[in-house]
């Protein structure tokens, strides 16, 4: 049994951060899916860049897409549809075994509108019954203006993968909108098993304070961060008002671990895996980091319930002048920065590669 297998059978979700063409088109990802416990996938702007801008594989389906008019936004919906809904159903099978807990595959409403609330959640419906799938998380970021439209979707009956958490309060601020959505079902007597997770950034807190802290903090950061957030969610299942919901057929929103490839040469490529081992959470790995856990990785202790000592680590960052909570806001700014960063030139890229298409079609 390799450690993806042992992993999952501890009660955590093997999911894959990555989408290619070619990574459905060779088998890879149903490889993935027998041989390493995948039971699910994410992608974000900046995969779906790095996929196209560095394969062919979406030629022939850029040409036709061109013919038919299309350019832009929205041809590239329609290549993510395509690849989204192609992983959604290989993934089905857990779908429909785990009666809808796991096999999810995720995608994002554009990140411009990270801070549009009403232009997000029209996005959000129009991805939703353009998919047609069911085991399909639409991404929203946790963003002050995302938290509404999240609330509105989960109300709407639209599963929803909260994304760019970084901190245990901007957490809870996405669980409760979560919750305010299931609670307002279970008022119009509608079904409240609509599906979620939410995604809490790992990695990118050590990147943040690399060569700002001491040598024993080094690579620390995140996964403290990672532990008060775990000690909060443990505490909102156990509270009345979620095991109301519970009780009247909700489905707790699952903690996923995101950003969790080791940034760091010097420290082990298994560092957040090893560290971030809990029942009824999700990891989602870079296909490198997953490949790495099936070769020789070993799991680590479960986190511990009670956060462990995360608050006594978070305190000696602060004495070295890490203010955590300035930190959080920059770290989701910065993280909504960059996939329009990546949005951008993923738009670049369709545009270039649409150009450079027609010209040799013509010619």
């Amino acid at each position: 049994m390799n450690a993806t297998e042992t992993l999952h059978n501890l009660g955590q979700s093997v999911w894959l951060d990555n989408i290619t063409r070619d990574l459905l088109d060779s088998g890879t990802l149903k490889h993935y899916i027998d041989e390493f416990s995948v039971t699910g996938l994410t992608s974000n702007p900046t995969i779906f860049d790095h996929a196209i801008k560095s394969s062919t594989a979406y030629d022939a389906a850029i040409r036709e897409k061109m013919s038919r008019g299309r350019s832009g936004e929205p041809l590239f919906f329609e290549l993510a549809l395509e690849d989204i809904t192609g992983a959604a159903s290989l993934f089905r099978p857990i779908y429909d075994r785990t009666e809808g807990v796991d096999g999810w595959a995720s995608l994002e409403v554009s990140p411009l509108l990270a801070h549009d609330t009403e232009s997000t959640l029209a996005a959000v419906k129009d991805l939703h019954t353009r998919a047609g799938q069911p085991n399909l998380f639409i991404k929203i970021p946790g963003t002050k203006e995302g938290l509404p439209a999240i609330e509105e979707a989960i109300f709407a009956g639209i599963p929803v993968n909260v994304t760019l958490l970084f901190s245990r309060e901007q957490y809870v601020a996405a669980a409760e909108a979560f919750l305010r959505g299931i609670e307002r079902r279970i008022d119009a007597g509608l079904k409240p098993g609509v599906g979620s997770v939410a995604s809490v950034f790992i990695s990118r807190w050590d990147t943040a304070v690399t060569g700002k802290v001491p040598e024993p903090l080094r690579n620390q950061l995140g996964i403290a961060i990672a532990r008060r957030t775990y000690k909060a969610y443990r505490e909102l299942l156990a509270s009345p008002r979620w095991q109301r919901a519970f009780n009247a057929g909700a489905r707790p929103q699952r903690l996923l671990w995101a950003s969790t490839g080791t940034k760091d040469p010097k420290a082990s490529d298994l560092l957040y895996i090893k560290a971030l081992a809990a029942p009824l959470t999700v990891n989602t790995m870079p296909e490198g980091t997953l490949k790495a856990l099936a070769d020789h990785g070993e799991v680590g202790a479960i986190l511990p319930a009670d956060g462990g000592d995360c608050e006594d680590v978070l305190a000696q960052f602060a004495t070295v002048g890490v203010d955590v909570d300035a930190l959080a806001t920059q770290l989701q700014e910065d993280g909504a920065k960059s996939f329009v960063k990546s949005w951008e030139e993923l738009m670049a890229v369709i545009a270039s590669k649409s150009a450079a298409l027609q010209t040799s079609t013509a010619g």
